[in-house]
Protein backbone atom coordinates (compact mmCIF):
# COMPACT_ATOMS: atom_id res chain seq x y z
CA UNK A 1 0.00 0.00 0.00
CA UNK A 2 2.94 2.54 0.58
CA UNK A 3 4.30 2.24 -2.94
CA UNK A 4 0.45 2.59 -3.82
CA UNK A 5 0.58 6.23 -2.15
CA UNK A 6 3.93 7.04 -3.89
CA UNK A 7 2.55 6.24 -7.01
CA UNK A 8 -1.06 8.03 -6.61
CA UNK A 9 1.09 11.43 -5.04
CA UNK A 10 3.61 11.66 -8.05
CA UNK A 11 0.93 11.21 -10.71
CA UNK A 12 -1.66 13.60 -8.41
CA UNK A 13 -3.12 16.32 -10.90
CA UNK A 14 -2.98 19.41 -8.75
CA UNK A 15 -1.09 22.06 -10.22
CA UNK A 16 -4.16 22.94 -12.67
CA UNK A 17 -5.55 24.56 -9.50
CA UNK A 18 -2.70 24.70 -6.97
CA UNK A 19 1.09 26.58 -6.82
CA UNK A 20 3.66 25.19 -5.08
CA UNK A 21 3.64 26.91 -2.33
CA UNK A 22 7.12 28.30 -0.59
CA UNK A 23 8.61 26.98 2.54
CA UNK A 24 9.73 29.93 4.65
CA UNK A 25 12.12 30.25 7.36
CA UNK A 26 9.87 31.33 10.76
CA UNK A 27 13.09 33.34 12.21
CA UNK A 28 11.64 34.39 15.75
CA UNK A 29 9.70 31.62 16.55
CA UNK A 30 12.64 29.47 15.56
CA UNK A 31 14.94 31.37 17.77
CA UNK A 32 12.74 31.10 20.54
CA UNK A 33 12.30 27.47 20.25
CA UNK A 34 16.11 26.98 19.75
CA UNK A 35 15.14 25.07 16.63
CA UNK A 36 14.57 25.52 12.57
CA UNK A 37 10.92 25.78 11.89
CA UNK A 38 9.24 26.28 8.86
CA UNK A 39 6.23 26.88 7.46
CA UNK A 40 4.25 25.46 4.46
CA UNK A 41 2.81 28.76 3.29
CA UNK A 42 -0.81 27.16 1.74
CA UNK A 43 -2.12 29.91 2.92
CA UNK A 44 -1.36 31.73 -0.37
CA UNK A 45 -3.32 29.01 -2.30
CA UNK A 46 -6.64 30.64 -4.26
CA UNK A 47 -8.83 29.16 -1.48
CA UNK A 48 -6.16 29.54 1.27
CA UNK A 49 -5.61 26.03 1.78
CA UNK A 50 -4.43 23.05 0.62
CA UNK A 51 -7.86 21.03 0.67
CA UNK A 52 -8.57 21.94 -2.90
CA UNK A 53 -5.20 19.99 -3.80
CA UNK A 54 -7.12 16.28 -2.73
CA UNK A 55 -10.73 17.72 -3.93
CA UNK A 56 -8.92 18.47 -7.34
CA UNK A 57 -7.08 15.27 -7.62
CA UNK A 58 -10.13 12.75 -6.79
CA UNK A 59 -12.72 14.85 -8.97
CA UNK A 60 -9.85 14.54 -11.87
CA UNK A 61 -9.56 11.40 -11.40
CA UNK A 62 -13.38 10.64 -12.47
CA UNK A 63 -14.13 9.49 -15.65
CA UNK A 64 -16.16 12.21 -17.89
CA UNK A 65 -19.18 10.17 -18.05
CA UNK A 66 -19.45 10.20 -13.80
CA UNK A 67 -17.84 14.20 -13.97
CA UNK A 68 -20.45 15.05 -16.00
CA UNK A 69 -23.26 14.46 -13.42
CA UNK A 70 -21.80 16.38 -10.72
CA UNK A 71 -20.17 16.55 -7.38
CA UNK A 72 -21.69 16.57 -4.12
CA UNK A 73 -19.38 17.54 -0.54
CA UNK A 74 -20.05 18.33 3.04
CA UNK A 75 -18.03 20.99 4.53
CA UNK A 76 -18.08 24.06 7.07
CA UNK A 77 -15.64 25.65 4.63
CA UNK A 78 -12.33 25.18 3.16
CA UNK A 79 -13.13 21.64 1.73
CA UNK A 80 -16.24 23.33 0.41
CA UNK A 81 -14.27 25.84 -1.48
CA UNK A 82 -11.75 23.31 -2.66
CA UNK A 83 -14.84 21.12 -4.21
CA UNK A 84 -16.12 24.29 -5.69
CA UNK A 85 -13.29 25.87 -7.02
CA UNK A 86 -12.43 21.93 -8.96
CA UNK A 87 -15.69 21.93 -10.23
CA UNK A 88 -15.44 24.60 -11.80
CA UNK A 89 -12.18 23.99 -13.72
CA UNK A 90 -13.23 20.85 -14.33
CA UNK A 91 -16.86 22.41 -16.02
CA UNK A 92 -19.27 20.53 -13.41
CA UNK A 93 -21.25 21.33 -11.18
CA UNK A 94 -20.75 20.65 -7.58
CA UNK A 95 -23.58 20.94 -4.40
CA UNK A 96 -22.07 21.72 -1.33
CA UNK A 97 -23.86 21.00 1.99
CA UNK A 98 -23.23 23.07 5.24
CA UNK A 99 -24.00 23.03 8.83
CA UNK A 100 -26.47 26.39 9.02
CA UNK A 101 -24.20 27.31 11.69
CA UNK A 102 -21.48 27.96 8.89
CA UNK A 103 -20.00 31.83 8.74
CA UNK A 104 -21.92 33.44 6.04
CA UNK A 105 -18.54 34.64 4.34
CA UNK A 106 -17.40 31.21 3.63
CA UNK A 107 -21.04 30.22 2.31
CA UNK A 108 -20.00 33.23 0.18
CA UNK A 109 -16.90 32.50 -1.01
CA UNK A 110 -18.22 28.72 -1.79
CA UNK A 111 -21.44 30.69 -3.95
CA UNK A 112 -19.07 32.66 -5.27
CA UNK A 113 -16.85 29.48 -7.03
CA UNK A 114 -20.34 28.76 -8.41
CA UNK A 115 -21.58 25.86 -6.12
CA UNK A 116 -24.60 25.27 -5.05
CA UNK A 117 -25.15 25.46 -1.30
CA UNK A 118 -27.40 24.11 1.00
CA UNK A 119 -27.46 24.52 4.33
CA UNK A 120 -29.11 21.69 6.29
CA UNK A 121 -27.91 20.61 10.26
CA UNK A 122 -26.34 22.25 13.13
CA UNK A 123 -23.52 20.19 12.75
CA UNK A 124 -20.66 18.53 10.62
CA UNK A 125 -22.32 15.45 10.90
CA UNK A 126 -25.96 16.53 9.89
CA UNK A 127 -24.66 18.49 6.73
CA UNK A 128 -22.68 15.00 6.13
CA UNK A 129 -25.29 12.64 6.60
CA UNK A 130 -27.71 14.54 4.44
CA UNK A 131 -25.30 15.36 1.56
CA UNK A 132 -24.84 11.58 1.29
CA UNK A 133 -28.54 10.67 0.74
CA UNK A 134 -28.81 13.55 -1.41
CA UNK A 135 -25.74 12.05 -3.92
CA UNK A 136 -26.97 8.49 -3.77
CA UNK A 137 -30.72 10.19 -4.98
CA UNK A 138 -29.15 12.50 -7.45
CA UNK A 139 -26.17 10.04 -8.65
CA UNK A 140 -23.68 12.45 -7.58
CA UNK A 141 -20.27 11.36 -6.65
CA UNK A 142 -19.57 12.41 -3.11
CA UNK A 143 -16.13 14.18 -2.47
CA UNK A 144 -15.41 12.81 0.86
CA UNK A 145 -12.78 15.66 2.75
CA UNK A 146 -9.88 13.23 3.62
CA UNK A 147 -11.01 9.42 3.88
CA UNK A 148 -10.64 8.79 -0.08
CA UNK A 149 -6.82 7.57 -1.30
CA UNK A 150 -7.30 10.32 -4.30
CA UNK A 151 -7.97 12.99 -1.80
CA UNK A 152 -5.12 11.91 0.20
CA UNK A 153 -2.68 11.75 -2.71
CA UNK A 154 -3.31 15.33 -3.48
CA UNK A 155 -2.76 16.76 -0.18
CA UNK A 156 0.11 14.31 0.08
CA UNK A 157 1.97 16.66 -2.95
CA UNK A 158 2.56 19.15 -0.19
CA UNK A 159 4.86 16.42 1.72
CA UNK A 160 6.54 15.53 -1.49
CA UNK A 161 7.34 19.87 -2.65
CA UNK A 162 8.27 19.81 1.12
CA UNK A 163 11.06 17.04 0.57
CA UNK A 164 12.01 18.78 -2.82
CA UNK A 165 12.51 22.29 -1.02
CA UNK A 166 14.32 21.62 2.15
CA UNK A 167 17.59 19.44 1.73
CA UNK A 168 17.97 19.28 5.18
CA UNK A 169 16.73 16.30 7.15
CA UNK A 170 13.51 16.90 8.49
CA UNK A 171 12.75 15.71 12.49
CA UNK A 172 8.95 16.56 12.80
CA UNK A 173 6.10 17.27 10.78
CA UNK A 174 3.36 19.44 12.27
CA UNK A 175 0.27 19.68 10.29
CA UNK A 176 -3.49 21.49 10.24
CA UNK A 177 -6.36 20.30 8.88
CA UNK A 178 -7.20 23.84 7.32
CA UNK A 179 -9.55 24.61 9.70
CA UNK A 180 -13.20 23.21 9.31
CA UNK A 181 -13.80 20.47 6.76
Amino acid sequence: MPQDYLERILTARVYDVAQETPLELVPRLSHRLNNRLLLKREDMQSVFSFKLRGAYNKMAQLPPETLALGVIAASAGNHAQGVALGAKRLGTTATIVMPVTTPQVKVDAVAALGAAVILHGDTYDDAYAYARQLGADKGLTFIHPFDDPDVIAGQGTIGMEILRQCQQPIHAFCGDRGGAV
